[in-house]
């Protein structure tokens, strides 16, 4: 996390939301090398406790969890560079804004017979957020299916920790707040649009 403290007032529910919404995000756990990372996709529960995710086989996360381990996953959200030059007031630094969500916890391999309902309810989740009649594992051939269930494995990370960065230029004037936020739709960065509307917010309240 960012270590100014402003930045991580968000409460914890928006970030689960958030983290929920995206499903989508970096999984990592710890080796006797350097860390070992996995993009993947996840489905978090109601109340955050555990996110549901698989693993191809060969990866190598799911070749080192054997049973359980550590692990944390980082779900990104809009980032983007601020330039000085936007806030409009006088000796200001560079920066980038972002959000940033961690869930931290026990990652379990779970059995195979736990593999499909998870896949149904990921692919369910997904494609009910799409403008068109949703894919189901029905669609496929028994032999694509056969196929695609042997080459993956289930996992579980039961989350014990949440941690955030909001960091979306809360210690600055609301005025040059608001015109960064207008800026940085021009800007470097990656869903600057979503990010530009977040600076716009009002800050979250200070706890």
């Amino acid at each position: 996390m960012h270590p100014n403290p402003i930045f991580r007032q968000t409460d914890a529910k928006r970030s689960l939301d958030f983290a929920r919404a995206r499903g989508f995000g970096v999984l990592a756990i710890s080796t006797g090398g350097a860390p070992l990372l996995s993009h993947i996709p996840f489905l978090l529960s109601a109340d955050g406790g555990v996110a549901d995710l698989h693993l191809v086989r060969s990866n190598p996360i799911a070749r080192a969890v054997r049973s359980e381990a550590q692990a944390r996953l980082d779900v990104l959200g809009p980032d983007g560079y601020v330039s000085p030059d936007w806030y409009g007031i006088d000796d200001q630094v560079p920066t980038w804004n972002y959000v940033a969500v961690s869930l931290t916890g026990r990652l379990e391999a779970l059995p195979p017979d736990a593999l499909e309902p998870m896949l149904a309810a990921q692919s369910a989740a997904y494609e009910s957020r799409l403008p068109k009649p949703p894919w189901t594992m029905e669609k496929m051939t028994d032999a694509t299916r056969t196929r695609f269930l042997r080459m993956i494995q289930p996992f579980r990370l039961h989350v014990d920790a949440l941690e955030s960065t909001w960091k979306l230029g809360q210690n600055k004037p609301e005025a040059a707040r608001h015109a960064a936020a207008a800026a940085v739709r021009q800007g470097l960065g990656h869903g600057l649009a979503a990010l530009s509307e977040l600076m716009a917010q009002p800050p979250d309240p200070q706890t």
